[in-house]
């Protein structure tokens, strides 16, 4: 009779350790759990010497090297890291582009995934965040954070940036506001955001539009919440999709010609944003090449290099005549994803038009 009360013991002790070292892998049960998923980027770089902030390596660090820079990032919730790339942002491509959307949607799916965070490079950060704010399928918070400067640079941004992004990625305010980007204390859409300076820890701003919060203390403090259409109110679906309509951009100068328009369409662009002068104008040389390109299928999309305002439609072009899409707001860089992801569902110009007056 004892040897069986001692095996029962025995029994209850063990599932009692079973359960609290269950307990302890997952951490503490209220604390949200969070998804990093790494890109690579200068967030994860490293220079040569502490001054090094130009000229760096960027892409060095592998995910669990990042989490466990910031050991703070434990107290505020339960991390665990992938890593999808290991890139310099400059080199993002379609292909990542989807990976990195598709298993976003696996995760959000999930009960134990409460939100992500994106480790990424700034130079193309902005188009990433706007692509993802497009084609996830969740209500949970999305984050995109990088930094300016290395981790091995005095002042280094990325600890703070992360660690702050962790904090808003696990936040019941950024529910349902679609993906962020939080650099600098600023919380941005991915819609709205941009890099505006080379160099400096304040170059992600939302011309115009400004941010939609920022941080005080450890405390997402939200002023506004994006109107545009995204997420789960999206039409776009990426998940059977294996590659992406190929769209390229053409910029406007003095004295340009149809030769950049010739070449795209050449190499089987289906889509061509034009990036003109001041309200999207396009130059008389550009129009023969624009009408053979919309002759093989080409949808011609209007925006403006001068990166702010409206572009308005049958303003600086005759739209209704050419069947031009008239880009909104969007710079030509963002225009050039919505215009991507448009040509999945159709290649009318004029349900194309309502698609940018949408998103």
């Amino acid at each position: 009779m004892k040897h069986k009360l001692f095996l029962m013991a025995t029994m209850v002790l063990v599932l009692m350790f079973s359960l609290q070292a269950a307990c302890f892998a997952a951490g503490p049960a209220n604390l949200p759990a969070i998804k990093i998923l790494a890109t690579g980027g200068t967030i994860a770089g490293a220079g040569s010497t502490s001054s090094t902030t130009v000229g760096y390596t960027a892409a060095v660090a592998p995910v669990d090297a990042l989490i466990n820079n910031v050991p703070e990032l434990k107290k505020v919730a339960n991390i665990s890291g992938e890593q999808i790339a290991q890139i310099a942002s400059e080199n993002m491509t379609n292909e990542v582009w989807l990976t990195l959307a598709k298993r976003i949607n696996q995760l959000l799916s999930q009960d134990d995934v409460d939100g992500i965070v994106i480790t990424h490079g700034t130079d193309t950060l902005e188009e990433t965040a706007y692509f993802l704010h497009l084609v996830v399928k969740s209500d949970k918070p999305v984050v995109l954070v990088g930094s300016m400067r290395p981790p091995t640079a005095m002042s280094a941004d990325g600890m703070l940036n992360l660690y702050r992004a962790v904090i808003l990625a696990g936040s019941k305010e950024a529910v349902g506001k679609g993906v962020l980007v939080m650099l600098n204390d600023t919380i941005h859409s991915g819609r709205d955001v941009t890099k505006t300076i080379t160099d400096r820890v304040d170059t992600f701003k939302a011309p115009e539009i400004g941010p939609l919060g920022f941080f005080t203390g450890d405390k997402p403090v939200f002023y506004r919440s994006p109107l545009r259409q995204h997420t789960t109110a999206s039409e776009f679906d990426i998940m059977k999709l294996s590659t992406l309509p190929r769209v390229d951009i053409v910029y406007h100068y003095a004295n340009n010609s149809g030769t950049a328009i010739e070449a795209f369409t050449k190499a089987g662009a289906k889509g061509i944003v034009h990036a003109g002068t001041g309200n999207g104008s396009i130059g008389k040389a550009e129009y023969p090449a624009v009408e053979a390109a919309q002759k093989k299928g080409v949808v011609i999309v209007r925006t403006s290099r001068v990166g702010n305002g409206i572009v308005a439609r049958n303003g600086e072009a005759d739209d209704d005549k050419y069947n031009f899409v008239a880009g909104d707001n969007l710079n030509p860089q963002k225009a050039r994803i919505l215009l991507m992801l448009a040509l999945t569902r159709t290649s009318d110009p004029k349900v194309i038009q309502e698609i940018f007056w949408t998103y």
